[in-house]
């Protein structure tokens, strides 16, 4: 070989591997994340079936129901024009009530939103920011459509 064809290989290696580790990252970074949706887009189609996701809104007054195993509820997050019905398993936090806001992480099975962790909002002033738009979008149109003649 001579000396271009070698330095050419050790650069077509060295791309070789900086390609692979590009692509590596990208993966593992595209396996964490985790993107949030509000019930109308679920519902829209959005979320594919699977797809790992959060959900955000407000808990629906009168959808919860504990389970008799203790562990195990179901209850409906709304965005105040959409509810998802959402199952979890586990230990709800304590500020977890009806008519508050809450997120829920897990997957969409094209019925029923299966969380593996919920969120409750720390005090009454907060609510995740996207969820809030989402709620702050769905009451302007509600207030439009009421004041048109």
């Amino acid at each position: 070989m001579t000396p271009r064809q070698t330095r050419f290989a050790w650069l077509a290696a060295g791309l070789l591997v900086l390609g692979l580790i590009s692509f590596f990252i990208v993966q593992a970074l595209r396996e964490n994340m985790v993107f949030f949706y509000t019930p109308t887009e679920v519902r829209s189609g959005e979320v594919g079936t699977g797809q790992y996701v959060r959900i955000g809104g407000l808990v629906e007054p009168g959808s919860l129901q504990r389970q008799a195993d203790g562990v195990t509820v179901h209850f409906a997050i709304t965005d105040n024009g959409v509810a998802l019905p959402v199952s979890y398993r586990g230990i709800l936090p304590d500020l977890f009530q009806e008519g508050k806001g809450a997120v829920a992480q897990g997957h969409w099975d094209g019925e029923r939103f299966t969380a593996n962790q919920v969120l409750a909002k720390h005090d009454e002033n907060y609510m995740p920011p996207e969820a809030q738009e989402a709620l702050d979008r769905h009451d302007a149109k509600t207030t439009t459509l009421m004041m048109e003649p």
